[in-house]
């Protein structure tokens, strides 16, 4: 595969998508980004926003395995990676596999399941496998966990961790559409069954898996000059010492972003990266990743005004 045919897939999908998915370009651009570079997605928005729409009409372009889990708060760790039953007909215990095996997981309301559960999530997000009574199982090679969250509703919600935000490449925040889009949306729906899973029956696969790790391979093969690391690194270390920020990015963050970086350069066709890249996702990929410090935060400033204020104040490399 090469960069033209890479951006082809790339527009094919979002073709796709769009056909149950209106007025969200910029969310389905960065999932596509998080997709190639090999990391996760955490949406957030309101009720009735695509969210979960969103996750599946993805895994609906491509020939992945796809499973839902509905977080809640009764639901065990072994209800999403699985655990070993005793079967009394062969005297043996059988690993039961939980929902976590598949190419693409809906973590649906993450944020409603307490942090022992979310943390069932800490190993396989970082290394495509799981351990279940000291043995590990693979989930395979293209991992995807798509993870939703409502900012609304805060009771019976559990915040999550540090250590479980990192793991997301992006944090990605769906707000409602423009009114042309939306009113496109009724138009649309007006004319299709109530049916909710006709609306995404039209989506086609384009491509097959051995497709999609091509297009990853592809995305190992892009290189960063220097200056972009540098800018990069810059970045980051300015966090730290931000004088609205309490904690600042790690490395492992920083490395995420050059990720990130790389995938958008070779889905634009591109086998170089240029500064505008790193100011596209420097907030998706850091905005879950830093604390306020508490005068910021009794002053009401948001993460992402903190973070845009920051990078403006970084030289780019020309």
């Amino acid at each position: 595969m090469n960069l033209d045919e890479l951006r082809t897939l790339h527009d094919a999908i979002a073709a796709e998508i769009e056909k149950a998915v209106q007025g969200q370009e910029e969310i389905v651009e960065l999932l596509l980004v998080s997709l190639f570079a090999r990391g996760h997605c955490l949406i957030e928005g309101p009720p009735g926003t695509a969210k979960t729409l969103l996750a599946q009409s993805l895994s609906a372009t491509l020939p992945l395995r796809f499973n839902r889990i509905q977080f809640t708060p009764d639901l065990m760790p072994g209800d999403v990676i699985g655990s070993n039953i005793f079967n009394f007909q062969t005297h043996a215990f059988e690993l039961v596999k939980g929902p976590i095996f598949c190419d693409v997981l809906l973590a649906d309301e993450i944020n409603r399941a307490p942090p022992k559960t979310q943390a069932a999530l800490l190993q396989v997000m970082n290394e495509h496998r799981v351990t279940i009574d000291g043995t590990d199982h693979a989930v395979g090679d293209v991992f995807f966990v798509v993870a939703t969250q409502n900012p609304i509703e805060q009771q019976g919600t559990y915040p999550l961790p540090e250590a479980q935000l990192d793991r997301f490449l992006f944090k990605l925040v769906v707000d409602f559409p423009d009114a042309d889009a939306e009113f496109s949306i009724l138009q649309r729906h007006a004319g299709q069954p109530l049916d909710h899973d006709a609306r995404k029956a039209a989506i086609q696969p384009v491509a097959g898996l051995e497709e999609l790790r091509a297009g990853q391979r592809l995305v190992d093969s892009i290189r960063l000059d220097d200056s972009i690391l540098r800018y990069v690194l810059d970045a980051a270390r300015a966090t730290r010492s931000h004088v609205d920020i309490a904690f600042g990015v790690s490395t492992r963050a920083a490395d995420a972003l050059c990720g990130a970086v790389r995938a958008l350069a070779a889905l634009s066709g591109r086998d170089y990266a240029i500064p505008d890249d790193v100011k596209r996702l420097f907030v998706p990929t850091f905005r879950h990743r830093i604390i306020l410090s508490p005068s910021a935060e009794i002053e009401g400033r948001e993460a992402v005004s903190v973070l845009e204020g920051l990078l403006a104040t970084i030289e780019a490399p020309r």
